[in-house]
């Protein structure tokens, strides 16, 4: 099975779309001799106030890419030019920047709180008085957990 790509051009996409448009439009056109004179009747101004408010949308749509180039220039002098850009840029940049001290921050606090721990285990070896071959216990780390009498 072959696979055909087509690239349609500008012009030749308008075409294309054109004659399905008037390819459709023919086979409503078939379908409507056959309905009733008020069905008919509803069916075109229907049709009109379509053809009015694509009007009213196409002559919007050319004022309002008027109405954009106008105010693209007045926006930009607004922000400061090209300087502004450095701004965009920082302000892209600041939250990996936020993000990356975060995780510094956590890693800094969860070394110090296992440091606490050893130098808490250490005090406890050294301020209690016991036997020597309860180092080499591997229950020793229970006893130290025990709460004393």
């Amino acid at each position: 099975m072959k696979n055909q790509n087509t690239i349609f051009t500008s012009g030749g996409l308008d075409a294309l779309q054109a004659r399905f448009a008037l390819r459709v439009a023919a086979r409503l056109n078939e379908g409507t001799r056959e309905l009733p004179a008020d069905i008919t009747e509803r069916l075109r101004f229907a049709r009109e106030q379509a053809l009015e408010r694509a009007r009213l949308v196409q002559k919007a749509e050319a004022a309002g890419a008027v109405q954009t180039v106008g105010r693209g220039g007045s926006a930009t002098l607004a922000f400061g030019g090209s300087g502004s850009q450095r701004w965009f840029k920082l302000a892209s940049v600041l939250p990996v920047v936020a993000l990356i001290g975060g995780f510094l921050l956590i890693e800094h606090v969860h070394l110090k709180s296992q440091i606490a721990a050893a130098v808490e285990v250490d005090t406890a070896l050294l301020a209690d008085d016991v036997p020597v071959a309860a180092y080499s216990d591997p229950g020793f780390v229970e006893f130290l957990k025990s709460p004393r009498d």
